[in-house]
C-alpha cells in the first residue's frame, strides 16, 4: 500500500473508533438518566439515598461493596425482584415483582455507576 492510502486508512480507523466511543458514551449517559428516573418512580428513594443510609444502605455504599464483583448486576437484580434480608442488616429489602427486568437492570446499573445525579 502507498503511504497516502495507509495514512487515510489509519485516519478512518481513528475516526471510527472515536465515533463509536462517543455513541457508547451517549448510551451510557442515557442509561444513567433512565436509572435515576426508575429509582424515583419506584420508591427506591424512600429507603435509599445516594450518599447516606436511610432505611437501607446508600447507593454509593452498594456500588462500593459490589465494585469488583462480576456478578453484581445479576445479584442485585435478583435482590430487587425477590427482596431479602441479612446482607445489610436486619431490615428486609422488599420484593418488587412487578418491576420489569429492563427497569430493574437500569436502576441496578445506575447504582453500580455510583448513582450519578446527572
Amino acid at each position: 500500500m502507498k503511504a497516502g492510502k495507509m495514512k487515510s486508512m489509519k485516519q478512518r480507523m481513528v475516526q471510527g473508533v472515536a465515533a463509536a466511543a462517543l455513541m457508547a458514551g451517549a448510551v451510557a449517559h442515557a442509561d444513567v438518566g433512565d436509572g435515576l428516573k426508575v429509582a424515583r418512580s419506584n420508591a427506591c428513594m424512600g429507603c435509599h439515598a445516594v450518599d447516606r443510609k436511610l432505611v437501607g444502605p446508600s447507593f454509593k455504599d452498594i456500588a462500593a461493596r459490589y465494585k469488583a464483583d462480576p456478578q453484581a448486576v445479576a445479584k442485585l437484580s435478583k435482590k430487587v425482584k425477590e427482596g431479602g434480608s441479612g446482607v445489610w442488616g436486619a431490615i428486609p429489602m422488599p420484593a418488587h415483582p412487578r418491576m420489569s427486568d429492563a427497569d430493574i437492570r437500569s436502576v441496578v446499573e445506575w447504582v453500580l455507576a455510583g448513582a450519578p445525579q446527572k
